[in-house]
């Protein structure tokens, strides 16, 4: 199986990085073919511009999304890392959703409604944030942002969600703490096998 990891995280020495590494690691040591695509190190464009709908019009696609598209229709499992800010994705990997989940790829518009395109492939979702998953929990917005990500973005473009992981006060827990999330992302990974 191809995993595509679509990392969101300016930072190489964050938790998000450990993460990603961590990942990477584990499915590679089950010998499974992995690509990474690091938005803010590849300097991803992640601003829809008027040119890119006038391209999608002509059927054609802008050189930059054609070819994280190609990443994509190469993937079975896509697995997004990023961290939670103002409860939502970052710009860059909003952007990237944006831009590449395009219509006419991702999705398209039918008689009887939108149809998802990426259907026979599948997405987990890695989270992080600097308050506690307590405070999330009960503020609802980890049901807000699985709303929005998991079910009206990924699911409506046919991708069947695998999962969802969230580790909260990674700014200000201990090492240990770190460590033993990290065996559980290994765990997560492992499972996606």
């Amino acid at each position: 199986m191809n995993y595509l990891i679509v990392y969101s995280h300016p930072n190489p020495a964050s938790f998000n990085h450990a993460i990603k590494e961590t990942v990477v690691k584990a499915l590679k040591d089950k010998g499974k073919n992995v690509r990474v695509r690091d938005v803010y190190s590849m300097r991803f464009d992640p601003v829809l511009k008027a040119d890119d709908f006038e391209t999608f019009q002509q059927e054609r696609t802008p050189r930059d999304i054609e070819i994280e598209q190609e990443h994509v229709r190469w993937a079975d499992v896509l697995i997004f890392i990023y961290p939670v800010w103002w409860a939502g994705m970052p710009a860059i990997a909003r952007g990237y959703i944006d831009r590449v989940f395009s219509i006419g790829f991702a999705y398209e518009n039918t008689p009887e409604g939108p149809k998802g395109l990426l259907t026979g492939k599948k997405v987990y979702v890695f989270n992080t944030m600097g308050a506690p998953v307590a405070a999330y929990e009960q503020s609802g917005i980890f049901k807000a942002i699985e709303l929005l990500t998991d079910q009206e973005t990924f699911r409506f473009c046919g991708l069947e969600v695998l999962g969802h992981k969230y580790f909260g006060s990674v700014t200000t827990v201990t090492d240990d703490d770190r460590k033993a999330m990290l065996g559980e992302v290994e765990r997560v990974a492992a499972s996606l096998v």
